[in-house]
């Protein structure tokens, strides 16, 4: 049975039980202590956290999911990926134990021809937690479980919780007995390779606090409404019913490694170390596949870093297979042929996933050849000085800031004699790991603290939100906070919360920022400074209290300032606008990945993989400002999130939908997108759109930024004055300024080349009086010379042509110029005098001390610097003295 359909029998099952079917969530999901959606129950945590009310009483996912705590672990094992899917039920307030151990048994043993799973009921065992009577009796009573196939175990294996204060309770896991092939008999406690867990049925019926470990906590009390969490490793269950030994075996991964070890050509079985790399570029391909799907795009922070490490060891992986050619458009497209049929997305964004990923392993080929120079000389200074081995800070820079990779820098090193401190750079791994679970366990728990917020939407129900229709409201006060606590008054001098029960406010998503305005009363006003959203369905005006003070239960006028209005939908319009005339003239990959919108101003992310050229940034403004001159209608629907995509509507990456979502359209299907924001009625009203700038946000994602409306025009008047200015100063029409710019321009260079031929001849001339003025110093002919005004490479050429001068006799040449107001400095010494065993790098190391500064190279030519002018001729002296002194 393949995957797909093992996960479509887990959402009917118990949607025929009553449950709501949840999509998945996408992978990066908003919430701060997560670089991913790492857990089924995620994207639920707000209703087990009672910081939501959940809509449905129970509900099924099957829930994408990434880990990426030990990515150099991946395909050691075959236990363990980085992507994998988590299947769950969950109830919330409804079914308790019983339930959930019926619902799991029906399915795991019911037959396949009703659906189920077909396991035979005597291969399963469970795990209870020792001293949940309650459970095991609901397993021997209800499904006929006997006793002996019951096992109990302590906390730290049988009971959940989020690892912060919160609700937590017992679970029961389900195992399946592979057979005595795989291990020893005697249940879970005794082997988990014969005996494979495939599901863990959480009872959460308490509340926990002062958690100092897994099995380390202080309870508080039975929570008020008991809820189940259930998650079944979907992976782990098709790898048992297609009889295959682990999920890189499995039909949704096992085609990329068939195509690794054709492209290759070694046998995927014939060596542990090529196996290890097969299952790396098995797992890494199907998760950037997926990553990218879901919006990621690589980079050098965060989800983009992750993203580049799996794009890139698949890569490395491959050559270290011994595939050197591009092999990502080999495997990217199997990986989507097993996937698709879970998620058709990937199939209807292919275009734009496959783009990226092949950008990416484009700039990792040359990264390995630029990477590899960078070794060249690692090697060469190790050898110069007599070294084995490559020292742990240098492979660690080699692999934690030009991503190359430590099995390469081992192999290069193996090559050339040499070894690599390998404990050493574990160690600074090591220690970069624990950083980063240090960062994230400092964000752990950080949960917004909605109680109060809670208690009012819970008190009050949800807010009247009004901003589609009116700028004002009549209103009444219903809660007031001050410093995140509830307050029955706000003064006047005070910035506060205010909870009102109707609001025509915009609050602050979607990229579109708060309305601005007031709120007024009789005897006092309040200017709304923030407009948020901290809890569904509840409205927060955030404000400073100008005069009076500001009651509970006060009726009071909630006025939007209308300017501010206008201006944000022109801007949020415009950027709709410029979104659809990017795909227009770029193609449909040309995706929003994010925005940001104010009066006048909007930016926008999408994903592209270069710059855009003056043509093409010049037709995306002529499109959208030929939108605006149509005249086009602009509406919005609310209507399901299936009838949104058949009809083509855009979503955002990294938004969660509801069942129902809000379209925009401008123009019909020109511009049709899942948006919340405030619009313009017609294109028209957005004025004018200027595009003032495309940048780079990171490896295929640009940047552009816009102004629009009444901002645009101004942006136009600031620039129609500047041209006024120079067409005034170089006495020429404003069509001819562009010419003579040009003009002056090309003067300047040749004046500049003029000056450098002078400079040059300068300085060769004072390298032949320099190479004239040479002491002799016990044998060895010294230039010791401070050149005034001079710096950089001028120094560096100075000294080269002196020591070229002095030709075969032993000669050390110590030039230091003052150019910028820093010493600094270059050291070059023929063979002869090396032969002497006179070597710059070690002179130059002198001469630093008394610069107060330091320096390197090798032994023909070194250069340094310091911070200390005065110290220039004792530097020179210093030298000198050496030299005297015979020391070689």
């Amino acid at each position: 049975m393949e995957t797909a359909e093992i996960r479509r029998r887990f959402l009917a099952h118990f949607e025929d039980a009553g449950h709501t079917v949840v999509p998945s969530a996408p992978l990066l999901f908003d919430d701060p202590n997560l670089l991913f959606v790492n857990a089924g129950m995620v994207p639920f945590k707000p209703y087990f956290l009672q910081q939501e009310t959940p809509p449905f009483d129970r509900a099924v996912s099957v829930q994408k999911c990434v880990r990426t705590l030990d990515i150099e672990e991946v395909g050691k094992t075959t236990r363990h990926g980085t992507f994998f899917q988590m299947s769950g039920n969950f109830s919330f307030g409804d079914y308790f134990k019983e339930g959930a151990i019926e619902h799991a048994w029906n399915l795991v043993t019911g037959s396949l021809d009703d659906g189920g799973y077909g396991f035979e009921p005597d291969s399963v065992w469970v795990t209870v937690l020792e001293g949940d009577d309650e459970a095991r009796e609901i397993w021997k009573r209800v499904v006929g479980l006997p006793d002996e196939r019951i096992q109990s175990r302590g906390l730290l294996d049988n009971y959940w919780h989020m690892g912060v204060p919160g609700p937590g309770g017992p679970c029961s896991e389900i195992y399946i007995d592979r057979g005595a092939e795989f291990g020893p008999d005697g249940g879970p406690i005794v082997d988990e390779d014969r005996f494979l867990e495939i599901w863990n049925l959480v009872f959460m019926q308490e509340e926990i606090t002062n958690v100092r470990a897994k099995d380390d906590f202080d309870l508080v009390a039975p929570l008020p409404s008991k809820n189940i969490d259930t998650g079944m490793g979907l992976e782990r269950v098709a790898y048992l019913m297609q009889d295959k030994h682990n999920l890189y075996d499995i039909d949704e991964v096992f085609p990329v490694i068939e195509r690794a070890s054709e492209l290759s050509g070694r046998r995927y079985g014939a060596d542990h170390g090529d196996d290890v790399r097969f299952r790396v570029v098995a797992d890494h391909v199907r998760s950037a596949l997926m990553l990218i799907g879901d919006g990621v795009t690589p980079g050098n922070e965060s989800r983009g870093y992750v993203l580049r490490r799996l794009l890139r060891r698949a890569v490395r992986s491959m050559r270290l297979l011994g595939f050197d050619d591009p092999a990502l458009p080999e495997l990217l497209p199997v990986s989507l042929d097993r996937m698709k049929a879970s998620y058709p997305e990937l199939e209807r964004d292919f275009a734009r996933i496959s783009q990226v990923a092949y950008a990416e392993e484009e700039a990792f080929r040359q990264t390995l050849d630029k990477g590899t120079q960078i070794f060249d000389l690692a090697a060469a200074s190790t050898l110069q000085h007599g070294g084995t081995e490559v020292s742990a800070d240098r492979a660690f820079a080699l692999h934690d800031t030009y991503g190359f990779p430590i099995d390469l820098t081992l192999e290069m090193a193996s090559e050339q004699g040499l070894s690599v401190d390998e404990d050493g750079f574990r160690a600074l791994m090591a220690e970069q790991r624990a950083r980063a679970k240090a960062d994230a366990k400092s964000k752990k728990g950080h949960h917004a603290d909605t109680t109060v917020y809670r208690a009012t939407l819970d008190t009050h129900g949800p807010t009247d939100w009004q901003a589609y229709t009116t700028l004002t409201t009549e209103s009444r006060v219903l809660g007031l906070l001050a410093e995140g606590a509830a307050t029955p008054v706000l003064t006047a001098g005070t910035i506060g919360e205010v909870v009102l029960d109707r609001t025509p406010f915009y609050a602050e998503s979607g990229g579109q920022n708060a309305d601005a305005g007031a709120i007024t009363w009789d005897g006092g006003s309040a200017e709304v400074l923030d407009v948020q959203r901290p809890v569904r369905g509840l409205v927060v005006h955030q404000v400073r209290v100008l005069e009076g003070e500001l009651t509970l239960d006060a009726g009071v006028e909630a006025q939007v300032d209308p300017e501010w209005r206008l201006g944000a939908r022109q801007a949020h319009s415009g950027t709709h606008v410029v979104h659809a005339a990017l795909r227009e003239v770029l193609g449909p990959t040309a995706l929003q990945s994010g925005s940001y919108n104010r009066p006048g101003y909007l930016r926008l992310d999408f994903g592209w993989t270069g710059g855009l050229s003056p043509e093409q940034f010049h037709d995306v403004e002529e499109v959208s400002n030929r939108a605006l001159r149509e005249d086009l209608p602009v509406s919005a629907a609310v209507m399901p999130l299936d009838r949104a995509k058949e009809i083509g509507a855009l979503a955002l990456f990294g938004e969660t939908y509801g069942e129902d979502v809000r379209v925009v359209e401008i123009g019909g299907p020109w511009s049709r997108e899942l948006c919340g924001g405030t619009h313009v009625e017609r294109s028209s009203q957005i004025g004018t759109v200027v595009l003032t700038s495309d940048s780079s946000v990171g490896a295929g994602n640009r940047r552009i930024e816009a102004v629009v409306g009444l901002e645009g025009f101004r942006y136009l008047a600031r620039e129609r004055d500047l041209v006024h200015q120079l067409s005034t100063m170089l006495k020429a029409s404003p069509t001819d300024v562009p010419a003579q710019v040009q003009k002056l321009v090309d003067r300047l260079r040749t004046t500049e080349k003029e000056l450098e031929r002078l400079r040059s001849a300068e300085l060769v001339g004072a390298a032949a009086d320099l190479a004239d003025q040479a002491v002799d110093v016990d044998g060895v002919a010294f230039v010791g010379h401070r050149a005034e005004g001079v710096g950089g490479a001028d120094v560096r050429s100075i000294a080269l042509d002196v020591r070229g001068r002095l030709k075969d006799r032993p000669a050390v040449v110590v030039v230091i110029g003052t150019g910028g107001g820093k010493p600094s400095a270059v050291v070059a010494v023929n063979q002869a005098a090396q032969d002497l065993g006179i070597a710059a790098n070690e002179l130059i190391m002198l001469v630093g001390q008394h610069l107060g500064g330091r320096g390197g190279g090798k032994a023909d030519i070194a250069q340094g610097g310091g911070t200390d002018i005065d110290g220039i001729e004792a530097a020179l002296t210093a030298v000198q003295a050496r030299l005297a002194a015979g020391s070689r």
